[in-house]
């Protein structure tokens, strides 16, 4: 299950997301190996190119990966998917836990579609995926984004808090 802690305006023209996904204890023990290795095919290609770029100097790992954006309730639901670049830090050990700095943006037509920067906090019975993204258009983004977007920004941030959750549940998906 997973539930919306807070979602609110940060400065400079972002929002702020906290989601929260309860996971089965092992899955602490799992990150190193699903987070950590060097190709997720769970999550995508590692993109390898320049466009990486300023992500590898900051020891991000860079992967193409399909974003999903559920429509409608239900399992059944169609999934409309978006190519994006979710940029992977390396798992930092914690007491009780795991940190890994975790960021997405459109793979085309970018200036159309947030931008999100944060991270993944993992401890014995939960993913919290907390950061902020920036909607497409400033100030007057951020507007709309109140009004209405929003939902689509964070249905698309659980859908992939969901495919994590599910690698960590699953360490064979590491293979």
């Amino acid at each position: 299950m997973i539930e919306v802690q807070s979602i609110g305006i940060a400065p400079a023209a972002t929002v702020h997301l906290r989601l929260v996904q309860r996971v089965a204890p092992p899955a602490v023990a799992a990150v190193p190996a699903v987070l950590g290795a060097e190709e997720l095919p769970w999550l995508g290609d590692r993109v390898h190119d320049a466009s990486a770029t300023a992500e590898l100097a900051r020891g991000l790992r860079r992967f193409q990966a399909d974003l999903g954006l559920p429509a409608g309730p239900g399992a059944s639901r169609p999934v409309f998917r978006k190519a994006a670049y979710v940029d992977l830090g390396r798992p930092v050990q914690l007491p009780g836990g795991w940190h890994v700095e975790i960021g997405w943006r459109a793979a085309s037509l970018a200036p159309l579609f947030p931008v999100f920067g944060g991270q993944l906090t993992i401890t014995g019975d939960s993913i919290v995926l907390e950061g902020e993204y920036a909607p497409p258009g400033g100030d007057i983004g951020v507007a709309v984004d109140r009004a209405l977007l929003n939902i689509a920004a964070r249905k698309t941030a659980v859908w992939l808090l969901r495919v994590i959750a599910d690698a960590l549940d699953d360490p064979a998906t590491a293979d």
